[in-house]
């Protein structure tokens, strides 16, 4: 229900962008620069975690585009999961064209891509009244359907045990912190099938979320005989168009990932890369195309 009335209140009510405040818009023409005027690309933290999937950003995670990102996941600025989606379509799509450089292939007719998104604990979805994650995904499955890419989003991660809240850890704490921390729920191994896996999120620091995802996409593929491939992360819920959505509760989005050895297949049911709206500056400063 809050869900729901922010999204009439952001109807009626004025408005200011998300990301300098700007009056009478939810997103400025200089803020949505920002976000979506630079060719997403690869991105690498500096101390790279062991099984991290190939990992592609629309943006910086800075200024602008931070601001934005916490409007719409602590502040409840809904208006901007339409763009926020669409960059994170456009991070999507350059992990598809890396996968399709180095020997994958990109989706056809019958195998659409399946974002899997990185599961927010239940608390804070309850905090927050919605999920972010699984909203941006939802909203990048659209738009990759309407630009020409099949997509849907499946919810096939959750959390089995709770994990500490990652504010104020470094890289390796947040790596102890996540190891082990999610599985894929019963019966999703089947859907996993359906097509070549992206895991998405709206930001990656550590890239320790994305590389626990992975682990744990991995081994359910190993479990079903899938290949083994890279994902990239997004979800859709029960209110995409086309959805799978297995064990969710508190539309708590689920997420996915895969190991390096996985990189550059593109069949049904393997991970393909990563995808996330913004990445730290300091994985931009080591992106390698």
């Amino acid at each position: 229900m809050r869900g729901l009335w922010r999204d009439l209140t952001d109807l009626v009510l004025p408005t200011e962008c998300g990301g300098c405040g700007a009056p009478r818009t939810a997103l400025c023409p200089e803020c949505r620069a920002a976000l979506s005027g630079a060719v997403p690309g690869r991105v690498r933290p500096v101390t790279e975690p062991p099984g991290l999937p190939p990992t592609h950003a629309a943006a910086r995670y800075a200024d602008a585009v931070r601001a934005l990102l916490l409007a719409h996941k602590e502040r409840g600025a809904l208006g901007l999961c339409a763009p926020l989606g669409a960059a994170l379509a456009a991070a999507v799509r350059s992990g598809l064209r890396e996968a399709a450089r180095d020997g994958g292939r990109l989706p056809g007719r019958g195998a659409p891509v399946l974002l899997v998104p990185v599961p927010s604990a239940r608390a804070a979805v309850r905090a927050r009244g919605h999920d972010p994650a699984r909203r941006i995904a939802l909203a990048a499955a659209g738009e990759l359907r309407r630009t020409g890419t099949p997509a849907r989003v499946l919810t096939a991660l959750v959390q089995r045990r709770t994990v500490a809240d990652q504010a104020g850890l470094d890289a390796r704490q947040r790596s102890a912190n996540l190891a082990g921390a999610l599985t894929v729920v019963p019966g999703a191994e089947r859907l996993l099938r359906g097509g070549p896996v992206v895991l998405v999120d709206d930001l990656m620091t550590t890239g320790a979320s994305l590389t626990e995802a992975a682990r744990a996409v991995t081994r359910a593929a190993a479990r079903t005989e899938v290949l083994p491939g890279w994902a990239v992360y997004e979800a859709e819920s029960r209110e995409g168009r086309g959805e799978r959505t297995t064990g969710s509760q508190d539309g708590e989005a689920l997420r996915t990932g895969a190991g390096p050895e996985m990189r550059g297949t593109g069949a049904t049911g393997t991970v393909v890369c990563a995808a996330v709206v913004a990445a730290a500056p300091d994985s931009l400063g080591t992106n390698r195309n």
